[in-house]
């Protein structure tokens, strides 16, 4: 598989918007992003609650909120963290938002992906339950919700049913991440 952000933005410019076309979830375009706690389970602040979208400020960030770290939410989380790596930690930043019920064996699926996958510039983090934070408006029914945002208002939302995040996909929404870097 290549790690090419050059030949994935190609990709994604060919596939278009991704629509999972069956579920709604998250933020609008336009809206902001409010803060709200996680923990943190792999990245600087390990072990630590703390709220990365404030951390983050007004830089450009892609955040994933998932209730499974399946095959192709750890391809997602990957591909995204190559793009974060190769736009510096000041230019871009992501986090992962691990939708959970146990906390516990949660955070262990977090640090297993972390090593299988070598992620290095995206925090893998929880919240404590499957709703998410309620100003988010994460779906009961969306597996996978991404949220990418610039100063702090929604410029994607890409939505996806338990099982619809497929290969093409992950690449058209790791090359929707030149939305927040124009």
């Amino acid at each position: 598989m290549t790690r090419s952000f050059g030949v994935v933005v190609a990709f994604g410019l060919l596939a278009g918007t991704v629509s999972a076309g069956d579920v709604e979830s998250g933020l609008s375009k336009g809206e902001s992003a409010g803060a709200f706690q996680v923990k943190d389970v792999t990245g600087p602040n390990e072990g630590k609650s703390l709220c990365y979208r404030c951390r983050y400020g007004g830089r450009p960030v892609v955040s994933v909120f998932t209730r499974s770290m399946d095959e192709r939410v750890q391809q997602l989380v990957d591909e995204l963290d190559l793009v974060v790596g190769e736009n510096g930690e000041k230019k871009m930043a992501a986090f992962v938002v691990l939708l959970s019920e146990d906390e516990e064996a949660d955070a262990a699926v977090l640090k297993k992906v972390c090593k299988d996958k070598s992620i290095e510039n995206t925090p893998l983090t929880i919240f404590e339950g499957v709703t998410g934070p309620p100003a988010y408006k994460i779906s009961k029914d969306a597996g996978v919700t991404v949220l990418m945002w610039k100063g702090l208002k929604v410029q994607a939302n890409h939505a996806f049913a338990p099982g619809k995040l497929d290969e093409k996909a992950v690449k058209a929404v790791v090359a929707d991440t030149k939305s927040i870097l124009d």
